[in-house]
């Protein structure tokens, strides 16, 4: 398979129109700027929490090992005593209990901050209490901690006991547990709070507030983008109604010259192109209304001296001869003219318009089948019937019998028109709807034929901003297919 180029990728990924492709811009630009912004931050933030966890935990472990050396130097039986005496006087830092064996602290999980913290105090410990054998520390939560061996939980001790230790509103705080060993069976228990409760919160670039913050950001340039465009684009929108309308030769109001200075340009260029296209073809339709005026003069004459010749054989072939110079005349003329019909497209039901035509074909002796379809268009109904005539004219003068037939392509609608004829050589299809191009069979079959049919009947479908097909049917015959945009169904019992 062949790599995409970057352009051809970008336009299968970006929307087709200008302000969805603004829209994502601005969108995606936005949300890079907000990520590398955040990455930045939370990078910066991380390091500075770190810090500021390092020095909060050096100072508290520096605290708790005033309490370790302290329960050191006491005899065994006197620390359960001082550490009633602790509870009841309240107001210390550390809740402190004496355990035979370590508890199992059901820990938080695996947290940056808390394994910095962590690792500060097991340093600092060490170093202030070198003779400690064994050291446990922890995080965890206050709801239901373990606080002593016999299965005793935070819960379950006295408001008291535990009102500086224990923080649960707004939200629980994980609580630091060092368990520290001071003797054979003898195991010292203290919980804390740290410095700042939420520590683990700091690190996080992704708060509530601060995402909020960022959608609102987001949204409102979002708003803005949609606002702007859709002002910018909305004169482009009507320049282009009035370019399509100009195509299909409808009339349209002058655009004002309003908005940015490049849109007011673009408007003035446009009106006078539109001016010299209109000026060109009314020159045109004036030359050839004058040139067919004043052939028909002189011809007129010439037949008329024709008619003074004794010679009949020489008489009928300068009468043939004028005939068909008058006949170039009303071809040419009417290649101008009937593909410029001057009217309104109005909804056509092709059931009422091919049946009616199919009957007067019928009615001439051609054999001519169709199917109803029950599809409607929005068309110029004279022109269009001219184009269809066109078509169909041809094929019954080439094949003995036509077919037609109408059907939905998509959000298109075709109308077939097929002859049973000996069909087109494949090389003479792309030049066959140019004007006065006729084949060898066409001449001996229709021999007062200008060919221009076809010609008139591709200006007029162009018009309409579809487009005429012509080819060879796979079964014999020639086939012509109008392809019109904007089909509109219609229920056959309406």
């Amino acid at each position: 398979m062949s790599k995409l180029r970057p352009g051809r990728w970008l336009a299968r990924v970006l929307p087709p129109s200008l302000l969805g492709r603004l829209v994502v811009v601005m969108v995606a630009g936005v949300l890079l700027t907000q990520l590398a912004g955040n990455w930045l931050w939370a990078t910066q933030r991380h390091a500075e929490a770190e810090v500021e966890v390092r020095t909060a935990t050096q100072h508290l472990a520096h605290s708790a090992s005033k309490v370790v050396r302290f329960f050191l130097s006491l005899p065994a039986n006197y620390r359960p005593l001082i550490i009633q005496q602790f509870r009841e006087m309240g107001g210390t830092r550390f809740l402190v209990n004496v355990n035979r064996a370590p508890v199992e602290i059901p820990g938080i999980g695996e947290q940056a901050l808390a394994e910095v913290a962590k690792a500060q105090v097991r340093t600092t410990l060490k170093e202030d209490v070198p003779n400690l054998s064994k050291l446990r520390i922890d995080f965890a939560w206050p709801d239901h901690l373990p606080v002593s061996d016999d299965g005793t939980t935070l819960n379950d001790m006295p408001e008291g006991w535990v009102q500086n230790v224990v923080l649960t509103k707004p939200a629980p705080a994980p609580i630091l547990l060092i368990q520290a060993e001071m003797g054979p069976g003898n195991w010292l228990y203290l919980a804390t709070l740290m410095p700042n409760p939420y520590f683990l919160d700091s690190g996080n670039p992704l708060t509530r507030d601060r995402v909020l913050l960022q959608a609102l950001s987001l949204g409102a340039v979002l708003l803005l983008c949609i606002l702007v465009v859709r002002w910018t684009t909305r004169p482009l929108a009507a320049l282009s109604e009035a370019a399509t309308a100009f195509g299909n030769g409808e009339r349209m109001p002058e655009l004002p010259e309003t908005g940015s200075r490049e849109f007011v340009n673009t408007v003035r260029a446009f009106s006078a192109m539109r001016e010299r296209i209109n000026r060109y073809i009314a020159d045109r339709e004036r030359l050839f209304v004058s040139i067919s005026h004043d052939l028909r003069t002189p011809i007129m004459r010439l037949k008329l001296r024709t008619e003074l010749l004794d010679d009949e054989q020489l008489r009928d072939e300068f009468h043939e001869d004028l005939d068909e110079l008058e006949m170039m005349v009303k071809g040419a003329l009417q290649t101008v003219k009937d593909s410029d019909i001057h009217e309104n497209p109005t909804e056509i039901r092709l059931d009422a318009l091919l049946g009616r035509m199919v009957r007067d074909a019928r009615l001439a002796g051609h054999q001519v089948s169709f199917t109803a379809s029950g599809l409607s268009v929005a068309a110029k109904p004279l022109a269009l019937k001219r184009a269809i005539g066109n078509l169909l004219n041809n094929a019954m003068h080439y094949g003995k019998q036509v077919e037609l037939a109408v059907e939905p392509r998509g959000t298109n609608i075709a109308i077939v028109i097929r002859d049973h004829g000996p069909g087109v050589p494949p090389e003479a299809l792309a030049s066959l709807a140019e004007p006065y191009v006729r084949l060898e069979h066409g001449r001996e079959q229709n021999s007062s034929g200008m060919g221009l049919g076809l010609g008139i009947a591709r200006g007029i479908v162009q018009a309409h901003g579809g487009e005429l097909l012509l080819d060879n049917h796979p079964e014999g015959g020639f086939r012509a297919t109008i392809v019109l945009p904007g089909a509109a169904f219609t229920p056959l019992d309406s």
